[in-house]
């Protein structure tokens, strides 16, 4: 398949369809369900540093970041239409022993980075709320998590903290417009990259927080378990398609909401030079529109985007642990079960050992940049590989451009080791 082509067929998804909403919305889903995470503590921490530190300098990774995450995660969807399993369970089953145990555990490492910056919001929350300590806090989350998730409760309460969380990364973008915004100037920092003195940590951060790895094991969980690869061909690649209509949408949103927490700290804390210390102070984004009330809806928001990202981040542990027995995720099976006490155990030990809870955020979110390229890396050999894939099986000039997306976080995070 040439160049032109691919393309094509990536913004195709397969052979053409009859189109309209009412059939994509049939299709819409996971890539919504990933955008939640857009909003997740560690997100709102990462992109507060880089709009509070450097104003509107960093905007490009935000950009870079949804770009590679589009591309990233229509391939770990494709994987789970095409073949029916997750990338653990593919790990497991074609990846040679060594190198996909090496995966797994680096990914189970970035789930309980991932799970220790959900909990750490949520219980940063009840702090706000009432007064908790983080530990106690903490425990009150995981042990919240642990029971929607050992019962499948989380369903009966999924679409009311979707919704709740989704208004608030909305009034971000409404408060654009009561806020002086240099437009030229954060239209010239979307597309041109810069490194400001100091900010590699933040670079690597933001795009921690927004390519995720937890969450492409997870995409391909949700679309493996709707078993599309038993379907005819032509309901695959109709799949296919909407599947890329769905993430190129969601993702987009994702972006103008990150782009719009980093604008709005720029403009509240950057022109002031005020520097923040604790995710607390972020309220304050919130006041244009919601005056005083801002840091009860800003604490309420943080707890539920804590309490769901943290809910998201156990089933990804659970996924990734019940790939290393070659099984899907099943909260009823003990690998699972396993994978997700693992998850938050590791977590919460490590937040009861943190002095500085800000800065422990945005480290968490670098950890996922820095395990990220595994991840790429044997995602790209999975979906490359005729024997697993078939006929959807990448091009040449997939792997190659997908292998240039490893190179640049792995070039990302080489740099932030020499920062130091």
């Amino acid at each position: 398949m040439s160049a032109k082509d691919w393309f094509r067929s990536f913004l195709r998804g397969g052979e053409r369809q009859p189109r309209g909403v009412l059939e994509f919305l049939r299709y819409i889903g996971p890539g919504i369900l990933v955008t939640v995470g857009f909003i997740d503590p560690g997100n709102w921490a990462s992109n507060i540093a880089a709009g509070s530190g450097f104003g509107y300098s960093l905007l490009w990774v935000v950009s870079l970041s949804t770009v590679m995450l589009i591309f990233l995660q229509h391939n770990a969807a494709h994987l789970g239409i095409a073949t029916g399993l997750c990338i653990s369970e593919a790990a497991s089953e074609h990846l040679p022993r060594p190198l996909a145990r090496t995966l797994q555990i680096s990914a189970i490492g970035a789930g309980v980075a991932t799970a220790l910056a959900e909990v750490l919001g949520a219980a940063i929350a009840l702090r706000m709320l009432f007064g908790l300590p983080l530990s106690v806090g903490g425990g009150v989350t995981i042990a919240f998590c642990l029971w929607a998730l050992l019962t499948n409760s989380y369903g009966r309460l999924e679409k009311f903290i979707i919704a709740f969380v989704s208004l608030i990364g909305l009034s971000f973008l409404y408060e654009l417009s009561l806020v002086r915004i240099d437009w030229p100037a954060a239209l010239h920092s979307w597309v041109v990259p810069s490194f400001p003195s100091g900010s590699t940590l933040i670079v690597t951060s933001v795009l921690g927080a927004v390519v995720m790895p937890h969450n492409l094991f997870l995409h391909s969980e949700v679309i493996q378990s709707r078993q599309w690869q038993l379907q005819d061909k032509s309901l695959i690649e109709k799949q296919l398609r909407y599947e890329w209509m769905d993430t190129v949408f969601s993702m987009t949103i994702g972006w103008a909401i990150n782009s719009a927490m980093i604008l709005l700290a720029a403009s509240a804390f950057f022109a002031a030079q005020v520097s923040v210390t604790e995710l607390e102070q972020s309220e304050s984004l919130l006041r244009p529109l919601l005056g005083q009330k801002a840091a009860l809806v800003f604490a309420v928001a943080l707890l539920f985007s804590g309490l769901s990202s943290s809910i998201t981040a156990g089933m990804a542990g659970g996924s990734i642990m019940a790939g290393m027995f070659r099984e899907p995720y099943n909260i009823g099976d003990r690998h699972s079960r396993f994978g997700v006490l693992v998850t938050f155990g590791l977590a919460y030990v490590v937040l009861l050992f943190l002095n500085d809870p800000f800065k422990g955020l945005i480290v968490s979110q670098t950890l996922l940049s820095i395990q990220l390229p595994i991840t790429i890396v044997c995602q790209i050999m999975l979906t490359a590989s005729k024997k697993l894939m078939g006929e959807y099986a990448n091009s040449t000039f997939q792997n190659v451009f997908l292998g240039t997306l490893a190179l640049i976080v792995t070039v990302l995070n080489v740099m932030l080791l020499f920062s130091f």
